[in-house]
């Protein structure tokens, strides 16, 4: 039975044990015995002949919460009473919320919604529904927006003004996404796949073509290989050059997992850039992780070292660990780089277990040369591309892709703790050509 099937009659149901407000000054209270039962009765009814979809759960869930408060978190500590969420997670969860508001300076209800929505997808396991899958496709179309007015516009008036596919237009295609940042081999590629594709179907109808196009562009991505889950605490090494969003992006990281109830610690193995390790602790303390750090200018690999054994000790179950911006010219800072891989694989076998390089979509080919320039020194297993709603430049991510045939898990579409989002290539491809 599918989670929305499940838990579609938990709402018929009468309430669970009524959830005791978590032990935390001046954090939200829940609800008591002696509050209201009616709005209980309507909210459970409105809820169990509503669709299926968070979105829409949240709607009757929220009506007439206009800002943070008493009637927010009783709202949400009956909702995860009636799905039956343990007390100690919905606890966890709605102090935690409380805390990021105060954080962030956020009272009124459209300036935390999405956040809100986007913390339980992940705490309720359903960022792989259709309602989550819909967000995510309006979210990455508008973050695609600068890409999309270079490329799916010149496409689309190359498809209008041609009245053949001939060799003229074959050769302004293979144009106009050179021009795209995609590559001049990604894009020979791409136009010679497409050009069998289109004689062998016969194809005629520019609707058609776009389809076709899109579907050989989602075909250049590799997919994430499937790895065997490691004994905690999976260790993730974070490399990538100064200045592409790596401190921000290993606490979007670190927040997702926080939500999904694991336990992280952030190591800040960046010992050299003045504040670098402050940054990273403030980070560390906005999304609930634990935090290791030595004195500025420390051996980054006694960092990665100590820190594997504070992680082992205080159950963690995965370590996030910094790395200074490299760069990529300098092969001593790369050397650097290989020894704290080495001290850790010393220190406890196959860790790291995932080494990230994080890319700056904005910089276009170069993000390409430090791609090529990182995976000839250390292997690399996951491409996180950032910023790809402030360019144009955006498909670079084919090139990098063809040429190297390492996975994009994640990309940046702002500068939110939401708008860090699994990459997919299909997606991508229709929102870019949409």
């Amino acid at each position: 039975m599918g989670f929305f099937s499940k838990i579609k009659n938990l709402w018929k149901s009468d309430p669970q044990e009524t959830i005791e407000p978590p032990i935390i000054e001046d954090k939200p209270s829940a609800p008591t015995e002696t509050q209201d039962k009616e709005w209980q009765a309507r909210l459970r009814q409105s809820l169990a002949v509503a669709e299926p979809r968070l979105s829409i759960w949240l709607n009757h869930l929220l009506q007439g919460v206009d800002s943070k408060g008493d009637l927010l978190w009783q709202r949400l500590y009956f909702f995860f009473d009636a799905l039956e969420v343990p007390k100690k997670e919905a606890e966890d969860f709605v102090a935690g919320f409380a805390k990021w508001l105060d954080d962030m300076g956020y009272t009124h209800l459209e300036e935390f919604r999405s956040e809100l929505q986007y913390r339980m997808a992940l705490a309720l396991d359903l960022e792989d529904e259709e309602d989550e899958k819909s967000r995510l496709f309006i979210k990455l179309s508008h973050g695609l927006s600068k890409t999309k007015a270079q490329l799916s516009r010149q496409i689309d008036q190359l498809l209008s003004s041609s009245t053949s596919f001939d060799q003229a237009f074959w050769e302004e295609l293979e144009e106009i996404l050179i021009m795209s940042d995609v590559g001049h081999k990604a894009a020979t590629e791409l136009v010679q796949k497409l050009r069998t594709e289109v004689s062998g179907k016969n194809v005629e109808d520019p609707q058609e073509f776009k389809q076709l196009l899109g579907k050989e562009l989602a075909g250049f991505f590799p997919r994430p290989k499937k790895r065997i889950k490691p004994d905690p605490p999976e260790v993730v090494l974070m490399i990538g050059v100064n200045g592409v969003g790596k401190t921000t992006t290993i606490a979007k990281l670190a927040h997702r997992d926080r939500m999904k109830g694991r336990r992280v610690m952030i190591a800040a193995g960046d010992t050299f850039r003045a504040a670098a390790i402050e940054q990273l602790g403030i980070w560390a303390e906005r999304v609930d992780a634990q935090f290791y750090a030595k004195s500025h200018g420390a051996d980054p690999a006694s960092v990665a070292y100590e820190a594997l054994d504070k992680a082992v000790a205080a159950g963690t179950d995965v370590l996030y660990v910094d790395t200074a911006g490299r760069l990529h010219t300098k092969s001593g800072l790369m050397q650097e780089l290989k020894k704290v891989k080495s001290v850790m694989q010393k220190k406890r076998p196959g860790t790291p277990h995932r080494t990230i390089l994080v890319l700056d979509a904005t910089t276009g080919q170069n993000a390409l040369s430090q791609t090529e320039l990182f995976a000839r020194e250390i292997n690399i297993d996951e491409i996180i591309l950032t910023k790809l709603d402030g360019t144009a430049k955006g498909g670079v991510m084919v090139a990098i892709a063809l040429q190297h045939q390492i996975p994009i898990s994640f990309i940046g579409l702002g500068e939110k703790m939401e708008d860090l989002r699994p990459f997919d290539p299909e997606n991508f491809a229709r929102a870019l050509l949409s």
